[in-house]
């Protein structure tokens, strides 16, 4: 039998910018990870979770690994 195998993942990094807001420090910190500028290491994962889709198309709960 085949499984789809969804694994999702949540990390975590801290950035220091300077901005005159905090709307302008929301917008400048999405320029910079959009530009690749600020990036989070695979490494700093949070947390993960994984869900099966069984071939009947019913999926298992999510569990964390």
């Amino acid at each position: 039998m085949k499984y789809t195998i969804t694994i999702e993942e949540t990390c975590a990094k801290d950035f220091e910018i300077e901005a005159s807001s905090a709307d302008k420090a929301y917008e400048i910190t999405e320029q910079k990870y959009k530009s690749g500028e600020f990036v989070l290491d695979p490494g700093e994962c949070q947390f993960r979770q994984i869900a099966i889709t069984e071939p009947s198309s019913e999926s298992t709960e999510w569990r964390e690994f």
